[in-house]
């Protein structure tokens, strides 16, 4: 029915009022605390993030959609005149279906998560949070010494507690290299059940791997071998121990190796089998060093002292260091006991431990007792004094025993040399 100029403002003035009343509605149905009513529309973001604007615009749309569909209805109701009554059905309706919408917003955040920037650096931490970081100490990648890997290396640590002196070890080049590379369980652990069952006692492993750190790149099975050669040769189980204390390099060389040094002393000494077993046993250093200074010493003892051949077996069966010692030394000693104590040969071949006695010890006590004049070296003679006696006794007794004088008598005189 159309409407004529009178109607239409008495028409705009009821659409008008009408929506007014469902706006005020709408307010009062959807406006809780904390909201605020802008252009009809409620709008609380929940979130200060990203998503919130994509929220908030879609509680705008359908907000909106609940305007519109109220100005329809109170278009096509124009003759009610209890506006409240015909609405609230309808906002009902609207919000059944608003509800059946599927609601964004954990999809929304969960795509968000995706897009968030990482975490920089540099960004700042406050004292709280710092306090919290555990943060362990940078690993130096190169260094003088082994003490900055000890922390990091579990090797390391172990080998400490058996006893082992890292400061000595990190003055050889590749030990560092060599030890940092190791895993304790998979190459040091079946190293050290072998020595242990070799005979080598729990306090004796750390000066034993601090001289021979060089044992953990052998072989297990060729470790193995070369003990049994030993034991093949007549070597007990407490000789072969013995010989590896005292020379911790022995099992390093090949069974080829230490077959030719026995090879060679028992022939170069004319030595049985028995003497050069027990010779190796007493002075192991035979097998593992070099052989030049034995060859030299075997020269001066035949050449410039004038021993015999067999002179020289029993000597070195006596002393073995003999055939190791200090060329100088070996002819200062002969020297003074030669040619200044006037003993002769056969009496120096029965106590060959002059030679292993350090000289000014042979000199002081050779020159007191002859300020006493008791220095008589004749067995055939009164009162004749052994080279033994002579280099082994300690002052107390020598005094007391050889010089027939008081300690204080030997001190005073020490003073006029």
């Amino acid at each position: 029915m159309a409407l004529s100029a009178q109607q239409i403002p008495r028409w705009f003035k009821s659409i008008k009022l009408t929506s007014l009343v469902t706006t005020t509605q709408l307010g009062q149905r959807f406006q809780g605390p904390g909201k605020t009513l802008l252009h009809g529309v409620s709008a609380q973001p929940r979130r200060s993030s990203d998503n919130c604007f994509l929220q908030w615009g879609f509680k705008t749309y359908r907000t909106s959609s609940l305007w519109s569909s109220s100005q329809s209805t109170n278009c096509s109701r124009q003759g009610n005149n209890s506006a409240q009554s015909t609405l609230l059905p309808s906002v009902s309706e609207q919000s059944q279906k608003t509800q059946r919408i599927p609601n964004f917003d954990s999809e929304l955040s969960l795509e968000g998560l995706d897009d968030l920037p990482p975490l920089s650096p540099l960004q700042p931490v406050s004292e709280e949070e710092a306090i919290q970081i555990i943060a362990d100490p940078p690993l130096p990648p190169v260094s003088f010494t082994l003490r900055d890997y000890v922390d990091h290396s579990e090797t390391l640590q172990k080998l400490v507690l058996l006893g082992v002196d890292l400061a000595k070890i990190e003055k050889h080049r590749d030990a560092a290299n060599l030890l940092l590379r190791l895993e304790f369980e998979k190459d040091i652990k079946q190293i050290l059940l072998f020595l242990k069952d070799l005979g080598i006692e729990d306090n004796q492993l750390g000066t034993f791997l601090t001289k021979n750190y060089a044992i953990f790149s052998e072989d297990l099975e060729n470790l193995k071998t070369r003990v049994a050669y030993l034991q093949s040769k007549n070597f007990g189980k407490a000789d072969i121990a013995q010989m590896v204390r005292n020379a911790p390099f022995l099992l390093s060389f090949s069974v080829e190796r230490l077959d030719n040094r026995l090879g060679f002393f028992q022939k170069e000494l004319e030595l049985s089998v028995k003497k050069t077993r027990d010779l190796v046993v007493r002075l192991p250093r035979l097998l593992t060093g070099s052989l030049e200074p034995v060859k030299e010493n075997m020269k001066v003892y035949r050449l410039e002292l004038g021993f015999k051949h067999n002179e020289i077996q029993h000597m070195i069966t006596k002393i073995p260091k003999m055939l190791t010692a200090n060329k100088r030394k070996l002819t200062e000693t002969f020297d003074y006991v030669h040619n200044v104590m006037n003993i002769p040969h056969h009496i120096i071949v029965r106590f060959p431990q002059v030679f292993n006695t350090r000289l000014f010890k042979v000199k002081e006590r050779h020159l007191f007792l002859t300020y006493l004049g008791r220095a008589q070296y004749d067995p055939a003679k009164p009162n004749y004094i052994s080279l033994d006696k002579l280099v082994s006794m300690p002052d107390e007794i020598f005094c007391e025993k050889i010089a027939k004088a008081s300690v204080r008598d030997f001190e005073k005189f020490l003073k006029t040399l």
